[in-house]
């Protein structure tokens, strides 16, 4: 267990890192680099992280997940109305437009080794995170008449989802928000005309 002020160099060293790989990729950041940027000694370093880069890799994709859902809060926590909606889109396009290739999505989607089961995890885990909370909204808006009844919350939620990732993931390659913007809007503008899928009829 760590004291508090433990914690608080870890989180430093952590933050540090995750600074240095969105702006230069895993590739291009050693631990000497790291090391140099948070006032971090050798010996501290391993302290907190005894298998050196693996452990700090994990730990800063840990973090760049938290970040993701973080950067979008308290509107993702309360899209309880179409207003509230609009709100948190609002924060998502100014979010990714100020970080453009550099936020933490792409770190943890691009360069944190993807491959690795337990960054797998880590990125799984987010993402049901982050679509629960899209699910929780859709249905708030059903209940509230705001989006029609036999809609599927499940299915409008992955579209939404599907959305911002995949206009985040064009942005970080073209630098251009057009993609962001566009593909949430229709996804949203689709969920107010109840054209999402509707849920199957049960007998």
């Amino acid at each position: 267990m760590l004291t508090t002020r433990g914690a608080a160099t870890r989180q430093r060293i952590v933050t540090g890192a995750a600074t240095l790989i969105r702006d230069h990729g895993v590739a291009g950041v050693s631990l000497d680099d790291i090391r140099a940027a948070t006032s971090t000694s050798k010996s501290q370093l391993f302290h907190y992280f005894p298998q050196g880069r693996s452990d700090l890799l994990l730990a800063v994709a840990e973090h760049e997940a938290e970040q993701v859902l973080a950067d979008q809060q308290p509107m993702l926590g309360d899209l309880t109305s179409w207003q509230k909606w609009q709100a948190w889109r609002e924060r998502v396009i100014e979010k990714y437009d100020a970080q453009r290739a550099g936020c933490p999505l792409s770190a943890l989607t691009a360069q944190l080794d993807v491959a690795r089961p337990t960054t797998q995890d880590i990125i799984t885990r987010m993402y049901d995170r982050w679509h629960t909370h899209l699910v929780e909204g859709v249905r708030a808006l059903k209940a509230s008449g705001e989006a029609g009844e036999r809609l599927d919350a499940d299915a409008a939620a992955t579209a939404i989802l599907t959305a911002v990732t995949g206009g985040a993931t064009l942005l970080q390659a073209t630098d251009s928000l057009t993609y962001l913007e566009t593909s949430l809007d229709r996804a949203l503008d689709a969920l107010r005309r109840d054209e999402t899928p509707i849920a199957q009829d049960r007998d």
